[in-house]
């Protein structure tokens, strides 16, 4: 953990994950892979947060990072359905500490051992990147002792939107150095910066983010879509488009990014012929894309943060943005630049502790402002 992190936020972290250890240790008892099915299960409504395309078999197709599904029900069990591809989960039931499932096998999987004749409310989240392609989630089921419980919606919702600061990219790791294996095991969404604010607030959140994308330049040249090329669509080969519920308001949109389109040299071929010609497309292109996404969410106040040293190029790139939006009469906006971070995570990424650190500043930030919950 970070030095820098304050005194109150280190104790709290450290209570929480004692207080949690033995409980977490138990419940992991408690889920099992099904080697078939139960008869007479029947689907439990589920709230969804993320990015996720229905199916005609009411599984969910999803690729963003920090995808989660919950449910709420009155019974000593549940079920949940996981379909083909590498994903790594974290499951928790009533706010207890979640047990990481990582690659499990497809099928159906049993939740026992849960107190009968109160509510419970189960927490699916996708803590992995999944930038080689979409995994499915197929659903809550339960037997015909198990009843569906209202699932109360929180009333405050965030978005997070960037590149890998806020996917949390290698953000576990204990080296540095690390190999794509590696970085698949080692990052954990629930633990990064998105989620740790959300938390805050009791708020839903939504991290619409991918590694190694920038605003209008990818890292080292590397030809995909941008972040705001990819934003559109709910998955990354562009079959589906993005089409947010009407319930999906966030009140505050945070954006981290540059880090990509700065952190290495133009190479030859590149459409940009100086540093200066980058500076002044990323800094035009990111103003039309928060300005888009206002269009979108009129009442939001916007963060624009980066991690960064004082003197790095993209530090001063994002408060030019941020200068040209006010400029044009954007009054809801900030920017919360964050400095002095470990970078103890994968290839120099920000460890879980800087994340923390980052969200604590994104945290002291909103709450001086005025009415940022505000209808």
């Amino acid at each position: 953990m970070s030095l820098n992190t304050p005194f109150n936020t280190l104790t709290r972290y450290t209570l929480a994950a004692c207080a949690l250890l033995a409980a977490t240790a138990a419940f992991a008892q408690q889920i099992t892979h099904s080697a078939s099915e139960p008869p007479g299960l029947h689907a439990l409504p589920a709230a969804v947060q993320g990015r996720a395309v229905p199916q005609s078999d009411g599984s969910l197709l999803r690729q963003w990072p920090g995808t989660y599904v919950e449910t709420a029900f009155q019974g000593d069990e549940v079920f949940f359905r996981v379909g083909a591809g590498d994903v790594s989960l974290r499951v928790s039931v009533d706010g207890a500490a979640a047990v990481p499932l990582v690659k499990p096998a497809p099928g159906l999987y049993r939740v026992a051992g849960l107190k009968p004749g109160v509510t419970h409310r189960l927490r699916v989240v996708v803590a992995s990147e999944s930038q080689a392609g979409p995994t499915t989630f197929g659903g809550f089921l339960a037997g015909a002792g198990t009843q569906p419980a209202p699932l109360p919606r929180r009333s405050r919702q965030v978005e997070f939107i960037g590149d890998s600061h806020t996917v949390g990219y290698g953000n576990t790791s204990t080296s540095r150095d690390c190999s794509d294996a590696d970085v698949w095991a080692t990052t954990d969404n629930t633990q990064g910066v998105a989620a740790l604010v959300a938390a805050h607030y009791d708020a839903d959140y939504r991290a619409n983010a991918i590694s190694g994308r920038g605003v209008v330049r990818n890292y080292d040249g590397f030809k995909a879509d941008t972040l705001p090329e990819a934003y559109p669509f709910a998955l990354f080969d562009h079959s589906r488009p993005a089409t947010d519920d009407a319930g999906w308001q966030p009140r505050v949109i945070a954006l981290a990014l540059g880090t990509n389109d700065f952190s290495t040299p133009l190479k030859a071929g590149e459409i940009w012929t100086t540093r200066e010609a980058l500076r002044e497309d990323y800094e035009a292109t990111y103003v039309r894309f928060v300005e888009q996404l206002r269009q979108r969410n009129p009442g939001a106040y916007v963060v624009l943060w980066i991690a960064a040293a004082e003197d790095a190029e993209v530090r001063a790139e994002v408060a030019r943005v941020a200068e040209r939006l006010k400029r044009a009469g954007v009054e809801r906006l900030g920017f919360v630049p964050v400095a002095g971070l470990s970078l103890a995570g994968c290839h120099w990424h920000p460890s879980a502790a800087d994340d923390r650190q980052i969200a604590d500043a994104i945290v002291r930030h909103l709450d001086v402002q005025k009415d940022v919950w505000a209808r």
